[in-house]
């Protein structure tokens, strides 16, 4: 199905068009020629109930050899891009490398779907079984608008770029408004390439950070154990991974820092990882480790990062 048969496609193409001064037969010819992804709308439902998370499963999946390997190839080959977006914006280069790693493998497994195709999909065809889908629609629909002004500018074919099934793109894959919020030409070729320049990428990534308050020389977790005599798990659990207690307030609840937890500045959360059947995981979250959530709003997925960059730092420091 193509979208020039959607009413409402099309009005919302008028919509963009008015709204952006884009020219309308344009916005309207690119959003009819899109074409429906059946079986995207499935793959954006959340798993079924009774499901148990399962951090060492997940976890499995990213920080495995396959990758490990190609991110020591990717940091030797882009040292000079990471030295340099660590030293600018204060992102170490491991949490840069381990992004990139999670994403796309180093760029291996960038998606192949027409972002158009899927933006437009879920824009229009968001399933509405999905617990926020008026909002998570509303959002396609931005990030639809983003994508087709930021192509119109830089007079790029919007059927050319592919990505994730959610329209995201590049070895970072950014998502249209990402691209243009915080996208920058690290290499200085006078363009931005988030596909083909590994420095776009990292010097991107790292200004991803610094606009989602990333603090320079702050650790992203520290370890965690419980006085049950007086824990009260549920209050600390209660903001998710939102910073919010003080270490001394984790204390005075139960949850027991490490040395170097009980010296932080800062607030804290408890970051509760399942293990399926078994005993969850805790570490106790900085801001940095929210700041890395703000890539993708889960747990689960901000401490895979960390734990691959530190592996290829470690795997690199056992090569060299």
């Amino acid at each position: 199905m193509l979208y020039a048969s959607r009413p409402e496609a099309l009005q919302f193409a008028d919509d963009l068009a008015a709204r952006r001064d884009l020219d309308r037969e344009w916005v309207r010819q690119a959003i009819g020629q899109a074409h429906f992804l059946p079986q995207v709308p499935k793959l954006m439902l959340p798993p079924a109930k009774g499901q148990a998370k399962n951090w060492r499963v997940y976890r499995s999946r990213f920080v495995e050899p396959i990758r490990i390997r190609a991110g020591v190839r990717f940091w030797q080959q882009n040292q000079a891009a990471l030295e340099r977006a660590e030293r600018e914006y204060g992102v170490p280069a491991e949490t840069i490398v381990g992004i990139i790693g999670v994403e796309t493998i180093y760029g291996q497994q960038m998606g192949n779907f027409r972002v158009m195709d899927a933006l437009a999909t879920l824009a229009f065809d968001f399933p509405s079984a999905h617990p926020r889908a008026k909002e998570r629609a509303e959002f396609f629909r931005r990030e639809l608008e983003q994508f087709l002004s930021f192509t119109n500018r830089s007079n790029t074919d919007p059927f050319e770029p592919r990505g994730s099934y959610a329209g995201a793109m590049g070895l970072g894959q950014f998502m249209p408004s990402s691209w243009v919020r915080y996208a920058i030409d690290f290499d200085g070729d006078g363009r931005v390439d988030l596909f083909k320049s590994p420095a776009d990428a990292i010097g991107s990534v790292a200004n991803y950070f610094r606009g989602h308050g990333w603090t320079p020389g702050m650790p992203t977790h520290f370890g965690v154990q419980f006085d049950n005599a007086r824990l009260q798990l549920d209050d600390l659990l209660a903001p998710d991974i939102l910073p919010t207690f003080s270490a001394a307030s984790m204390l005075a609840k139960g949850a027991v820092l490490d040395a170097q937890g009980t010296q932080h500045i800062g607030p804290l959360a408890l970051v509760e990882l399942q293990n399926g059947n078994d005993a969850p995981s805790y570490v106790a979250g900085t801001e940095n480790f929210y700041a890395i959530t703000r890539y993708n709003w889960s747990s689960y997925y901000a401490m895979a990062v960390i734990e691959l960059g530190r592996e290829v730092a470690a795997a690199r420091g056992t090569a060299q």
